[in-house]
């Protein structure tokens, strides 16, 4: 007999993503609930890091049913079992980054055959997984759609993400592609930029770039609603089953994830610095001269100073319409609500109250 009581789990709830789609779920599922007469209960897998409740990432938390916590370890299949049990659509945040391969292969990769194994035999109905539009070959991206693009991904880490994407879209589930996503609690994208703004005082190539941003808040209750709504089905005016995974395997779906609305990159570092008062770049030059004040071109370098001064931006329009939630207002409105924490964790401060306790990789 069905359970009565709608279960989404939740993996990776310590991370960044996760930590604010923690309050998101709590949200959606109370919301879901009140309106279907139906229970609705959060699952979280919690390993070595706690996960937190996510009464920091938004008003009227605190008022909600607290998630339950389920032990285990996703290389290690036998501390799964169960963990699906009662599921109705697993949300697959966890990743391990890092150079490591074997320890990389062994949670994206097992980790998620592990993970799959367990909904499988439970006999849950939806996957979504979150990924990486990193897995893509290296390259001016321009707008594409989602199957438009070649994979070829550098690093240990996208590398590893992809083989585990692929095994989410042979199952028939869905994998999100954010490209770069800040706010409070991001350790590594914005702390990066403002190193590099620092350390490279100029503009490449005019700052014309265009990039693909999402704010954390507004990524997370896209996840929410499509682990909660009524499903990925399809949406009016796009296909049903589009981005068929590279490898030709059926049923799978890949959406990417950022704000509708691309921002260059001369109005990216331009907010940044004027929100956490670091001086703004004079004078311009070429992508290979950059490379050479950093210190000479490697390919991990090239890549990442690419990803700044090269054209990376995507159609996200599937993701919105299907998860059926308005995108926020764009780059310059979302970083200013999140501007407070990176001043306070850049100089070293604590967390302003509001937002998550602490930064999460």
């Amino acid at each position: 007999m069905p359970s009565t009581t709608r279960t989404v789990l939740l993996t990776g709830g310590a991370g960044f993503t996760g930590g604010w789609t923690v309050g998101e779920l709590r949200r959606a599922l109370h919301r879901a609930g009140a309106e279907a007469g139906r229970p609705s209960v959060l699952r979280v897998l919690t390993h070595r890091r706690p996960v937190p409740d996510g009464t920091g990432t938004g008003a009227g938390a605190e008022a909600l049913p607290r998630p339950e916590h389920a032990h285990g370890d996703l290389t290690d299949p036998a501390s799964l079992r169960g963990l699906c049990d009662g599921v109705d659509t697993v949300l697959h945040l966890a990743v391990r980054v890092g150079e490591d391969e074997e320890e990389a292969r062994a949670v994206n990769v097992e980790g998620t055959r592990n993970l799959l194994a367990e909904a499988a035999r439970a006999g849950v109905r939806r996957i979504v997984q979150l990924g990486t539009a990193a897995v893509y070959r290296d390259g001016a991206h321009r707008g594409a759609a989602e199957g438009e693009l070649e994979t070829g991904p550098v690093s240990v880490t996208s590398r590893t993400r992809l083989a585990g994407e692929r095994l989410v879209l042979a199952a028939g589930g869905t994998v999100l592609r954010p490209h770069l996503v800040y706010g409070a609690g991001d350790t590594w994208f914005v702390p990066a930029l403002a190193q590099l703004v620092r350390g490279l005082p100029h503009w490449v190539d005019g700052g014309r770039a265009r990039l693909s941003l999402v704010a954390v808040d507004d990524l997370a209750r896209a996840l929410a609603a499509l682990a909660v709504g009524p499903g990925p089905g399809r949406a009016a005016g796009h296909a049903p089953e589009q981005a068929p995974d590279p490898a030709g395997r059926p049923g799978g779906r890949v959406l990417h994830a950022s704000h509708p609305v691309p921002v260059t990159a001369r109005e990216l570092v331009g907010t940044v610095a004027a929100a956490l008062g670091l001086p703004l770049p004079e004078g311009d030059i070429t992508m290979a001269a950059a490379l050479e004040l950093l210190g000479g071109a490697t390919p991990v370098r090239e890549r990442r100073l690419s990803l700044l001064a090269v054209d990376h931006w995507y159609d996200s329009s599937r993701l919105w319409a299907l998860a059926g939630v308005d995108p926020g207002p764009g780059f310059a409105a979302r970083f200013a609500d999140h501007a407070p924490w990176y001043r306070a964790a850049l100089a070293g401060g604590a967390a302003p109250a509001g937002h998550p306790a602490r930064a999460r990789s």
